[in-house]
């Protein structure tokens, strides 16, 4: 087999991968395809390889155009494509499910912020087992840390929005704030069985006995004193930092944080929703703790890193002869791109850094819901990472590549020429006209037709000040769609001399294929990017006909969702 076969063959399977793979064929791919047809060939793998990469090499400079184009032209047998239904992943079934009489699942924010693609995590696998099991989906709102985590008004909405979005079916509703009274009652109860004590030592006292193993001088007193000290907290007789009620758990516990843990407080911070109507309030453990129980939670997915919180529940709900619930640990998860920590989010928009919750810059679901991630993407990404108890974090590329063949068959074509520049072509004798496809899969879609007609010779038409770089004189350049040009000026002004119209002939000459737009029937356009810069330019007027939220593709710049029509402007989402 000669090197001219070696090389026919390495185009052709490199132009079909590469037209798989966002125009970068993979090498290994490609050799695997050229041994398996010229099985000949693996005796001399040594020799063959540095040939066949050099191919693959030049086939990757192609535009992608380029490379479907070759395809088509010299081996359309290529394209028959078998479809091979894949079998969609699934989570792995929850244990001791026949314990409890539903499946109840929970997903507990704090509204102190919008919720991020790290808390997309549990909320997917609660929503999923709780599907899975025809069980119910519990949203609870745990905003008793005013003082701490203020709640901000308007997230209890946006939430509700954000899972309304991911496709979630809340079957119950909780706010912890509303539940005080509830929360009371245990407390008394527990108070008065002797199982949790009022105290009022000083904090730098209770911290030395306690970590010497050492009961206070309160535990032990009788719940008539107590439930005294627990209505002086109530009625405003101790003050802010004067009592705190302490669940009694095993003072030998090799673990500090779980000896006798503070359960509730006193707080005079007014609260969005209560105002100053109560002054004790209840901390994670306890309120978290009595809930899963009273609403029937079976199985709770959480981080490890609540470990402890896990232990401290557990002497709450035995106390009260309860069996707890279910627990499975996962990872935090980790995303290249964006700002996943609600208090680094909240501080930036509060100094101005960020313009809103939905600020490309950030990893929000608010923010990735408008630069055009999908729903359907953030479901499929947390199913195929699976509730592990490891840390996971996800490549933007993989992330984006999931999307992207979620919204290409939506994603219609439509011509952005960004920082505008004109060109200036002569030897123009005929009317020329380009019939782009509306979509290059979907022939019946149409094409979007632009008809650009010579005066004295001459057209004028508009190009990206960014493809000046490849225009270099005296180099052929394909506009395309249309036909060839040979740059002859670049300056000031860039000026380029008719040649042909066969695409054939810019292959041929590795010619580097440009956008471009007529000079007329264009509008004003302008594409928020994920660093919250604006790129600014031309695009084909016909994108006013779309609609707010609708996906599509500027031809050779990337995938965009529509935010306004009229002035045109878009968020861009990916290449």
């Amino acid at each position: 087999m000669s090197n001219d076969d070696i090389n026919a063959a390495t185009k052709k399977f490199a132009a079909h991968n590469a037209s798989q793979h966002d125009g970068k064929a993979q090498p290994g791919s490609v050799i695997g395809k050229i041994l398996a047809e010229f099985p000949e060939l693996k005796p001399r793998v040594k020799e063959v390889i540095p040939i066949i990469n050099k191919i693959i090499g030049e086939v990757n400079s192609w535009t992608q155009e380029q490379q479907q184009d070759y395809v088509e032209k010299n081996h359309p047998e290529l394209l028959e494509r078998v479809k091979v239904e894949e079998v969609p992943k699934t989570l792995p079934p929850l244990e001791n499910v026949d314990k409890w009489p539903m499946v109840k699942t929970r997903f507990a924010p704090n509204p102190d912020g919008a919720l991020h693609l790290g808390s997309a995590e549990p909320i997917i696998f609660c929503d999923e087992y709780a599907k899975m099991y025809d069980g119910h989906f519990i949203l609870r709102y745990e905003d008793t840390s005013a003082e701490v985590k203020p709640p901000i008004p308007e997230m209890y909405d946006k939430i509700l929005e954000d899972l309304e979005w991911l496709g979630v079916k809340v079957d119950e509703k909780y706010i912890q704030s509303d539940r005080i009274e509830i929360y009371y009652e245990y407390a008394e109860k527990i108070l008065a069985e002797g199982n949790a004590y009022v105290c009022v030592c000083d904090v730098a006292e209770f911290r030395e006995l306690y970590m010497a193993k050492q009961a206070c001088p309160c535990r032990e007193l009788p719940p008539e004193e107590q439930l005294k000290r627990w209505n002086m907290m109530l009625d405003g007789s101790y003050k802010k930092r004067e009592a705190v009620v302490r669940i009694k758990t095993d003072l030998q516990d090799p673990n500090p944080a779980v000896r006798d843990w503070p359960a509730l407080r006193i707080s005079t911070t007014a609260h969005p929703r209560q105002g100053t109507k109560y002054r004790v309030w209840p901390l994670y453990n306890f309120s978290c703790g009595l809930d899963d129980h009273l609403m029937g939670v079976s199985h709770i997915i959480r981080g490890k890193e609540h470990d402890v919180n896990t232990i401290r529940q557990r002497w709450l709900q035995k106390h009260l002869g309860w069996n707890y619930p279910e627990i499975i640990n996962v990872g935090r998860l980790g995303l290249e791109v964006g700002i996943l920590s609600k208090s680094k989010m909240r501080v930036g928009i509060e100094d101005g850094s960020y313009t809103g919750w939905d600020d490309p810059r950030l990893g929000s679901l608010m923010a990735l819901r408008k630069r055009g991630i999908q729903p359907a993407t953030i479901r499929t990404t947390m199913i195929h990472v699976g509730p592990k108890p490891v840390n996971v974090s996800i490549s933007w590329d993989n992330f984006a590549s999931t999307n992207r063949k979620i919204i290409e068959p939506w994603s219609n074509r439509y011509s952005f020429v960004q920082d505008p520049v004109k060109l200036k072509v002569i030897g123009v004798n005929e009317l020329l006209v380009a019939k782009l496809p509306v979509h290059p899969d979907y022939p019946e879609r149409g094409t979007r037709d632009f008809a650009l007609a010579p005066t004295d010779g001459v057209i004028e038409l508009w190009v990206s000040s960014n493809d000046l770089k490849k225009m270099e004189k005296g180099k052929l350049v394909r506009l395309m769609g249309v036909a060839n040009i040979r740059v002859t000026v670049k300056g000031d002004e860039v000026e380029a001399e008719y040649d042909s119209l066969d695409h054939q002939v810019a292959r041929t000459e590795n010619a580097p294929f440009i956008n471009w737009l007529p000079l007329e029937g264009v509008v004003e356009a302008r594409v928020v990017m994920p660093d919250a810069s604006t790129a600014t330019g031309l695009a084909e007027e016909s994108v006013h006909g779309l609609k707010m939220d609708e996906m599509f593709q500027f031809e050779r710049f990337g995938y965009c969702r529509v935010e306004a029509s009229e002035p045109f402007e878009a968020y861009f989402t990916h290449k």
